[in-house]
């Protein structure tokens, strides 16, 4: 009976080590997201392991000659309790599967977690530290929060990823 099994991968590795495993007849599921990476004021969306360093492969252990993954190139280690490979409920795999788009990307949020006039708080930014009202979101990057600015109400749009709930 084949469980999915962790596998630790060197850092920066997980799809050479997926690839060298797929050629050795593993199934191997490396789930990705993408992920918001700055460089030289741009802003990039690149596609990166959910588990950094890690990856999943399926695999019998009774049945399978399963040490030879821990010589495969990419390869750190596999995970195991008492040298016998630690499976991974399957019920969690496929959940991670289920979330993925059709691109294999998997969605790591389903949007704002905001309700209109929901206190929140600004934490970077010019405007750090301000607290408001959440308004409405603009886009999947962007909200408008309602501020009390030198005593006045102003509407201000600024990135989700800076907006956190107020206690």
């Amino acid at each position: 009976m084949t469980h999915w099994c962790a596998v630790q991968t060197h850092v920066r590795s997980e799809d050479k080590a997926a690839f060298h495993l797929r050629r050795q007849g593993y199934e191997v599921f490396l789930p990705k997201h993408l992920k918001r990476r700055k460089h030289a004021r741009r802003i990039d969306w690149v596609p990166s392991p959910l588990f950094p360093r890690y990856l999943f492969v399926s695999l019998d252990p009774e049945a399978s000659r399963w040490w030879s993954i821990r010589s495969t190139v990419g390869v750190s280690n596999l995970v195991c309790f008492d040298n016998q490979p630690a499976t991974v409920p399957e019920a969690i795999i496929n959940e991670i599967m289920d979330r993925e788009d059709h691109k294999g990307l998997v969605k790591t949020h389903t949007g704002c977690a905001f309700k209109a006039g929901d206190r929140v708080r600004i934490i970077n930014g010019p405007l750090c530290d301000q607290a408001g009202l959440f308004d409405c979101p603009t886009d999947e990057e962007r909200v408008f929060i309602l501020l009390n600015l030198m005593g006045r109400e102003v509407k201000v749009r600024v990135p989700l990823e800076t907006v956190y709930a107020c206690a």
